[in-house]
């Protein structure tokens, strides 16, 4: 569900950032237990994301000029059990106050 919601596809190479440590890796998608909700790290990634730690997974893709004028980026917004409550085609960014 998630990687459909997303976007991602099976072995896409994707970047982690973990809010929770500040840690950003290069991965790639590995599909888990279909309706899990369980977002693994293998490997080397393995040893700076935790469980619960809160994460932004990104990819990217090239494309011409004119593609980029028209793709809109896709943001899934999810609940603590990693099911997708929402999608946007921009992030929500909550106001700064000094």
């Amino acid at each position: 569900m998630l990687i459909e919601a997303a976007g991602f596809l099976e072995n896409e190479k994707i970047d982690i950032y973990d809010i929770t440590n500040g840690s950003r890796i290069s991965t790639y998608v590995i599909p888990g237990e279909p309706g899990s909700g369980e977002i693994g790290s293998n490997g080397a990634a393995a040893h700076h994301v935790q469980a619960g730690d809160l994460v932004i997974l990104a990819a990217y893709g090239w494309m011409t000029t004119e593609e980029a004028a028209e793709r809109r980026p896709r943001v899934v917004f999810v609940d603590a059990q990693n099911r997708p409550l929402a999608t946007a085609d921009r992030e929500r960014t909550p106001a700064v106050h000094a």
